[in-house]
């Protein structure tokens, strides 16, 4: 990885962000994490794949919901940014800055995950109370709202309710955040049944800009979401995917979540290479080619 002689203003797990002024310039790096650990490996064109799916979901939903991007072309990229175009183009991306709301806007359209534990447990996912009999990868009756706190770097995030989300931030946020997150979740797993992909679950970011709320952060990558293959699905079971699960599964097998994450195996890296790039390709409808400058 090129390194950026200039300090970044914010540090997240995978971003590195720079106040430009009026707006902020989002990097997204090859760095990857599971279980809220950075591993202390990269994962080959992963930033580029991350910045170029979430841009490509901005605009098909431009007119569903704004949201914060204003340019992902390196000839818009600030003038102390141009000595460095060459790492940056693709995985850069120019944005309107925002009140961020402190929540993680988590849809469940499949029982999987943290909410299959919770389910198994007591029959609820996040508070809500789902029907009797369901498995791992079954289908919901309908996709269901369920928050997280955003936790700071290095912190865990947690599951809440939504009455909790609306005692943090206020029922009419709360409310928006809820309406917005399955309008965006429907529009795009009715898009991905198209190309042969279920969206499971996924994530989002929202923040407030003049007034309006806004989409932001990182949209619909295998990052923020369990993309699975539509072809072969059968509910009762863990299902093939194109996002970072063959990573979280290698770590559940073989680390025991203490102490400083492992080093993942070289076919694990190359191999979740492989499925995030299959992901840009099947979503997008365009093979993935690594961008270089312009």
């Amino acid at each position: 990885m090129a390194d950026i002689e200039l300090r970044p203003d914010s540090h997240g797990k995978v971003r590195d962000i720079y106040d430009c002024g009026d707006t902020l310039l989002m990097v997204a790096s090859d760095r990857i994490s599971a279980f809220d650990y950075i591993l202390p490996d990269e994962i080959p064109f992963k930033g580029e794949i991350l910045t170029r799916i979430s841009a490509f979901w901005f605009e098909r939903f431009s007119d569903l919901m704004p949201n914060h991007m204003v340019s992902t072309d390196p000839a818009d990229l600030p003038e102390e940014f141009k000595p460095y175009a060459s790492y940056l183009t693709g995985r850069s991306m120019l944005v309107k800055k925002a009140q961020t709301v402190p929540i993680e806007c988590i849809v469940r359209g499949y029982l999987t995950g943290s909410g299959k534990k919770t389910y198994d447990q007591d029959g609820t996912v996040c508070g809500i109370k789902l029907p009797a009999g369901l498995t791992e990868a079954s289908k919901l009756p309908e996709p269901i709202f369920t928050p997280s706190t955003k936790a700071a770097l290095g912190d865990h995030d947690e599951n809440i309710s939504y009455e909790r989300c609306a005692e943090l931030v206020g029922e009419d946020v709360a409310s928006q955040l809820r309406d917005a997150s399955l309008k965006i979740y429907t529009a795009a797993a009715e898009y991905a049944a198209t190309r042969g992909i279920i969206i499971a679950d996924t994530k989002f970011e929202f923040g407030f800009i003049d007034g309006k709320l806004t989409l932001i952060d990182e949209c619909l990558t295998p990052d923020s979401s369990r993309f699975w293959p539509a072809e072969g699905y059968e509910p009762g079971r863990v299902q093939p995917s194109y996002d970072k699960q063959y990573v979280r599964d290698w770590l559940k097998a073989n680390w025991d979540m203490t102490g400083d994450a492992p080093h993942l195996p070289a076919e694990v890296i190359e191999g979740t290479s492989k499925r995030y790039q299959e992901a840009f390709s099947i979503i997008t409808a365009s093979e993935f080619e690594p961008m270089k400058e312009a």
